[in-house]
């Protein structure tokens, strides 16, 4: 009777755990595969999870972020999804390459040409991003996740340090510092670099020739001169 008890016990508090837990694996998140740095270009993962039993997941609305616009976004395509790419013109235009850009990306949406996401499985949505902003550590992407029963979660709370994670908290793609080669201006340094250690290599190279050929054309005058004294000396003796 006891030990029945216990199991009971057990069972219930370990169905309690995968409720409480449940909630942190089905939010709509954000990842790179990679790095995503800041000033560089990265492919980053909208993963989004079916909460429901009931009803498949038929749409999905990335909002970019309008505080930080990003220049260049491009949507994989996604076997059984329409997509759809919304621009506005931007306050501020940004400069990308040497060019003034005067409109951004600020949303992408997705729509199942089927069955969407059923319950029990996952989608990822790709977006190559780029430039990454290089004044933040970190873009809040808002997200609205629609089923096929009509329901629309709003994934669009944003979380605060210091504080218990929201509800419906909005994916955070974390940015990492900026590398040295994201446009190139490191590898153009280490370019620079090896061109000057050449020319100074061959530089001094240049300089120790000279001055071996220089040693050597005083040796053999100098050998010359002694034996022209001596032959002098001979001759003067003979006569």
């Amino acid at each position: 009777m006891k030990a029945s008890r216990i199991a009971a016990a057990a069972a219930v508090a370990g169905t309690a755990v995968l409720t409480l837990s449940a909630p942190a694996f089905a939010h709509v998140s954000v990842q790179p595969e990679g790095t995503a740095a800041k000033g560089g270009y990265a492919v980053v993962d909208f993963k989004v999870p079916n909460e429901r039993d009931n009803a498949s997941t038929t749409k999905v609305e990335v909002n970019l972020p309008a505080d930080h616009p990003i220049a260049s976004v491009m949507p994989q395509p996604v076997p059984g999804w329409k997509v759809e790419v919304t621009k506005a013109k931007l306050d501020k235009p940004l400069t990308m390459h040497g060019e003034k850009i005067d409109e951004a990306v600020t949303k992408v949406t997705w729509t199942a040409d089927g069955k969407g996401v059923e319950p029990g499985y996952f989608q990822k949505f790709p977006l190559s991003l780029g430039a990454l902003p290089e004044n933040t550590d970190e873009l809040v992407f808002k997200a609205i996740q629609t089923y096929s029963n009509k329901e629309v979660v709003r994934w669009i709370e944003v979380p605060q340090e210091g504080q218990d994670e929201p509800e419906n908290p909005a994916p955070v793609l974390e940015l990492s510092a900026a590398t040295d080669d994201h446009h190139g201006s490191g590898a153009a340094e280490k370019t620079a670099e090896k061109t000057e250690k050449t020319a100074a290599a061959d530089s001094g190279s240049g300089s120790d020739t000279t001055a071996r050929v220089l040693g050597v054309v005083g040796i053999v005058i100098g050998v010359a001169g002694v034996a022209y004294g001596v032959l002098a000396g001979r001759r003067r003796t003979t006569a």
